[in-house]
């Protein structure tokens, strides 16, 4: 009797082990079959982008030597005196000449006002107003 169990036990074994063998046989191979053919396609698409070139004709040329732009300082001291390129200016009608001597220039030059820090606000205003006033076009604000 326990001969004829422990037969029939290997015979289940066995089969057992068949229908395991059956479901590995069984894998769906079709999304990887539908990757490999995505990075085919892909492949096939990018080659021809690597063999193309632009023929570029590059110009050659000595290089340009840049001068600094002209400029024109004015400097408004502690006291509200005011001088041009360190020139010191005896009033007011002094510096508006000189600024429309700059505006009647083709090439304006940058005007650079340099204000002390212990100046009037309101002779700097005056001086901004003037050459805005008289068409200088290039202004810069510089600090001490």
């Amino acid at each position: 009797m326990s001969k004829l169990r422990s037969v029939q036990m290997r015979r289940l074994s066995l089969q057992r082990s068949s229908e395991e063998e059956e479901v590995i046989v069984n894998i769906n191979t079709t999304p990887l079959i539908d990757v490999m053919l995505v990075l085919l396609v892909m492949l096939i698409i990018t080659i021809p982008l690597q063999t193309q070139s632009v023929q570029l004709a590059l110009g050659r040329g000595d290089p340009i030597t840049t001068e600094p732009p002209p400029s024109v300082t004015i400097g408004i001291d502690f006291d509200n005196t005011v001088s041009i390129d360190n020139v010191t200016l005896p009033n007011e009608d002094a510096w508006q000449r000189r600024f429309r001597e700059i505006a009647a220039m083709s090439d304006q030059p940058t005007v650079f006002i340099k204000p002390n820090r212990l100046a009037d606000y309101k002779a700097v205003a005056i001086i901004l107003a003037d050459a805005q006033r008289l068409g200088v076009k290039k202004i810069g604000i510089m600090k001490q």
